[in-house]
């Protein structure tokens, strides 16, 4: 650069001057035009909380975000920030809004296995393994007896 290399105050002021949006859809633009999703592709979604981006000065908690990482190509597809006061159910149908997931593979922890994630999957050619837990009351006993049935019908 002509002046050099930016000092690191720079950089903060650069980033909050930015439109959010715009730079998420700058960024996925930019993501796509270098990588290629593979027939197959594992994508997995997941939820975590930033480290340090609490500011209990001002009182605001810290940022969760939602990401999508295709594990082949180990390259973050996209990401969503989870809304105050709610959780990774509401992010994750916006995140797959903005994902190719077409011939992939979506994993996503039990918070996410909800009827409609899965539709949407389903809705855009995607296929996805959805983790269960016991606390899931009809739909782990559900799975519990499609797996009894898989097994008698094993042994006749």
């Amino acid at each position: 650069m002509p002046n050099g290399i930016p000092s690191h105050d720079t950089f903060p002021r650069v980033f909050s001057n930015l439109n959010p949006e715009q730079f998420q859809n700058c960024f996925l633009n930019w993501v796509k035009s270098i990588g290629e999703i593979s027939e197959g592709e594992v994508i997995a979604i997941d939820g975590k909380t930033l480290r340090q981006s609490y500011d209990k000065g001002n009182g605001k908690g810290a940022i969760q975000m939602v990401s999508a990482w295709a594990t082949a190509n180990r390259l973050v597809l996209g990401q969503c920030k989870v809304e105050s006061k709610s959780n990774e159910i509401t992010a994750i149908p916006k995140l797959l809004k903005m994902l190719e997931v077409k011939g992939c593979i979506v994993t996503i922890d039990a918070m996410g296995t909800q009827t409609k994630i899965a539709q949407q999957i389903v809705e855009r050619e995607g296929d996805y393994v959805l983790a269960l837990k016991g606390n899931q009351g009809n739909l782990c006993e559900d799975v519990d007896y499609l797996l009894m049935l898989n097994q008698l019908i094993l042994w006749e």
